[in-house]
């Protein structure tokens, strides 16, 4: 009969480097109905107000349009402008029926003009009409976990009832925008020149004006209006280290809302390295010394006070004796990594095992993440 395996815990004391910077805060009024500040690669909420209360969201919908044209593979294609795109209200880049402009342009000009045009002739393109677009939509939201969020077209006017969101779905589709390329280059654009058929130019200018005039850190984002939504805005920021996401629904004071909220984290937060890839040094053990390792560098944000209660656990297989520790075949991964603060985890990393046989192996790093990521279902493409 097998032997069960054991289980032994080994505990690591955190040592961080002390920081370059004094907190102070700041007493500020959020004037937003609902409102939200996340760190952007590890999602953490830094500030809520009503982040989960569903609204109505304006043009910050057009993030999510922006973001499954980029998606479509299709941004070099040109799109036909149709009469319904030409008939649509409120801001607008003027298409006329039947021009024919890049998908590229069109994305450019529905981030930085917020054209509601650019949206159904997205919509209709992208989707094969509107309705399949909106589709798409809500699909996508489903993807990324927005649960309490509706579209019901690609603009945000406010010509449905059942089309809204909330601060924290928005703050959610915003991060994983933030991770395509494309998108970054478009939201952080502060002017931009479309050719329209002909020799016929447009030219845009952002209306972001945190990104155009106001805020230096400032790295792009979405404005939004109408007469039930009130004004709405999504913006991203980066000082240092530390990219911020924030959303505001509703808000009067909008650009003065995301300047204090930035300014305030700025000011409080700084990201630490809690974990890095590579192998863990420190382990007494002798089987187990200088041969576990860790698959990826976790990194996340904290305030002075909140470092003093990180803690690392390191839950390892208990190591084969003897003869054994020869033969056996050890399991991977081999343990967990687990970090909290003041008693809540933050993130459990798995552990594998470097063998005598695989430390003479070329490229063996390589070949580990590969078998990492591959659990994941994700798969790596050099």
């Amino acid at each position: 009969m097998r032997k069960k395996v054991l289980i032994i815990c080994l505990s690591i004391s955190l040592l961080l480097s002390t920081f370059s910077f004094t907190s102070k805060s700041e007493a500020f009024s959020v004037s937003a109905q609902g409102a939200i500040l996340i760190e952007q690669s590890s999602g953490r909420v830094l500030y809520g107000k009503n982040e989960h209360q569903q609204m109505r969201i304006a043009s910050i919908t057009k993030i999510m349009t922006a973001i499954i044209a980029i998606e479509s593979g299709e941004m070099e294609e040109y799109v036909k402008v149709s009469t319904r795109a030409e008939g649509t209200e409120g801001s607008s880049l003027y298409l006329k029926a039947g021009e024919k402009i890049k998908l590229k342009d069109l994305v450019y000009g529905l981030m930085l003009r917020s054209g509601n045009d650019a949206a159904v002739a997205i919509g209709e393109h992208v989707g094969g009409s509107l309705e399949g677009f909106v589709y798409l939509m809500n699909q996508k939201a489903q993807e990324i976990g927005m649960t309490r969020t509706v579209f019901s077209n690609p603009h945000g006017l406010d010509d449905h009832e059942e089309h809204y969101s909330t601060a924290y779905d928005m703050a959610k589709l915003t991060q994983y925008a933030m991770e395509n390329e494309q998108y970054r280059e478009i939201s952080s654009t502060k002017n931009y020149k479309a050719q329209r058929e002909g020799e016929v130019y447009s030219y845009w200018q952002n209306k972001n004006r945190l990104l155009t005039q106001l805020y230096k850190y400032s790295t792009g984002g979405k404005t939004g209006f109408t007469k039930r939504a009130k004004r709405t805005l999504v913006s991203t920021a980066t000082k240092d280290d530390l990219d911020l996401i924030c959303v505001t629904l509703n808000a009067p004071s909008d650009w003065n809302d995301h300047m204090n909220l930035f300014n305030s984290a700025f000011d409080r937060y700084k990201v630490e390295t809690l974990a890095k890839e590579g192998t863990i040094k420190g382990i007494k053990d002798e089987f187990y010394k200088d041969r576990v390792y860790i698959p990826y560098t976790f990194k996340y944000p904290l305030t002075v006070k909140e470092r003093e209660g990180v803690k690392k656990d390191i839950t390892l297989y208990r190591p084969p004796k003897g003869e054994e520790a020869d033969k056996i075949y050890m399991p991977q991964p081999v343990g967990k990594l687990t970090i909290s603060m003041n008693g809540k985890t933050l993130n459990s990393i798995p552990l594998y095992f470097l063998t005598p046989v695989e430390e003479e192996k070329k490229g063996f790093w390589s070949q580990i993440k590969e078998i990492f990521f591959l659990t994941l279902g994700v798969k790596i493409i050099d």
